[in-house]
């Protein structure tokens, strides 16, 4: 037993030295590539290197669909019963919308105090780039939201890896199982064992992390040049970095309010997983990896299972954050003023419109998209961000994973004192 548990994070420390070694190097690769050839050449190379990238990521998503179905489906059906799961899902969604508000009010607050939009010149904007973002915008309201939670076949919300769909059919699958009692024991005693299969794959797939993440920057830094990237848009990265730096201080803060000293060996739990999340620019990419290290963390693994899936449609703070940051940004931008009542509106839509869309590619600039079109500001705005997006990107998929970590770190704890209260009590 001692030989397992010192074993475990020597395994963790060596994977993130590799992804650092491998972000290094990537970038090293694709700057020389960048200067070295022409930009067509560039171009083809960053299309090939990425795959890389795309082969790891879709080697996650391989096993994310079973994953969340069987650990979701088992968590449910050992939490007993309704009472339970309505309990632990109260206090999930009221942490979640909470933590989106906050969010959001944090991006709205230092674009508007740090005001990058102004004085931009708009002349050398990149239209071309724009349809990609703005082809998937039109699906994006209210009605189209209620119909996207709830799916229409299991088969086709695993097969597109619809997170929030896959959890509704799941929790409605648990729930049933959990009111059978016995007689389905041997089928939850199955999803259980499948999920320790998935979950043992994982370990498999995370060799791949070091190669993904390779791929992934060299192919950024092969088409981008970073030195002028960072003259032009130093003030709007550098208001972001601002803003989601804001963000990381008040959630681990809240986390050692609630954890204590253990926030401290949370935040030494999860620092592969930011990296791999920070690398690759996805937190789907983690998901398996999260769930390992949160069990191991102490959280039990009926709380992870349950949060974890549900964090990923409704708690990405660096994504909330960077929403409203860029929508009033691009309104800066075109000289157009924005009274707090509209803000705050916009705000509001984006509470909305943003749950559930965490498997779209580039989700952040659909919402940004759709909103600026809500709010009649120019969609073509979007071309404005597209360069440095992919850089954003890097700390919003970090701060979505630390966000979710610290939520189904605190509500487990809190379920742990409340089942130590009802023992107390009998």
């Amino acid at each position: 037993m001692t030989q397992k548990n010192t074993s475990k994070p020597s395994l963790l420390g060596n994977l993130t030295f590799q992804i650092l070694i491998a972000m290094f190097l990537g970038a090293v690769l694709g700057v020389i590539i960048h200067n070295s050839l022409a930009v067509e050449a560039a171009q083809s190379f960053s299309s090939k290197i990425k795959m890389l990238a795309t082969v790891f990521i879709r080697l996650v998503q391989m096993i994310i669909s079973p994953l969340v179905f069987t650990t979701l489906v088992v968590g449910i059906a050992k939490l007993g019963d309704i009472k339970t799961v309505g309990r632990i899902g109260g206090k999930s969604l009221a942490w979640f919308f909470t933590a989106s508000f906050l969010s959001l009010l944090l991006g709205m607050f230092f674009v508007n105090l740090l005001q990058p939009g102004v004085g931009l010149n708009l002349s050398n904007v990149d239209l071309a780039s724009v349809s990609e973002v703005t082809a998937k915008t039109q699906n994006i309201s209210f009605e189209n939201f209620i119909e996207h939670i709830v799916p229409k076949s299991i088969f086709e919300a695993m097969a597109t890896n619809e997170i929030l769909q896959i959890v509704i059919f799941s929790i409605f699958f648990g729930l049933a199982a959990a009111s059978l009692g016995d007689y389905v024991k041997p089928v939850v005693s199955a999803l259980d064992k499948t999920s320790h299969i998935v979950l043992k794959m994982v370990n498999y797939v995370m060799k791949f992390a070091p190669i993904g993440v390779f791929g992934a920057i060299a192919a950024v830094f092969a088409v981008r040049d970073f030195q002028e990237l960072a003259i032009t848009y130093f003030k709007f990265f550098g208001s972001f970095l601002i803003g989601i730096s804001s963000i990381w201080i008040v959630l681990i803060l809240v986390g050692y309010i609630f954890l204590k000293g253990r926030m401290t060996i949370l935040l030494k739990r999860i620092i592969g997983p930011l990296i791999i999340a920070f690398g690759t620019t996805s937190s789907e990419a983690v998901f398996p990896k999260l769930t390992e290290e949160l069990e191991r963390f102490g959280v039990k693994d009926r709380i992870v299972s349950f949060m974890l899936p549900l964090g990923y449609s409704f708690n990405l703070d660096g994504s909330m954050m960077y929403m409203t940051f860029a929508s009033i940004f691009i309104a800066q931008a075109y000289g157009i003023h924005l009274d707090l009542g509209v803000q705050m509106t916009m705000l509001l839509v984006l509470m909305l419109t943003s749950k559930g869309i965490a498997g779209v590619p580039r989700a952040s600039l659909v919402v940004v998209a759709a909103t600026c079109g809500m709010f009649d500001i120019p969609v073509e705005g979007i071309a404005l961000i597209l360069p440095i997006d992919h850089f954003c990107d890097m700390f919003r998929s970090a701060t979505n994973v630390l966000g979710n970590a610290l939520a189904t770190s605190v509500v487990g704890k809190w379920e742990q004192q409340n089942e130590e209260i009802i023992v107390l009590a009998e």
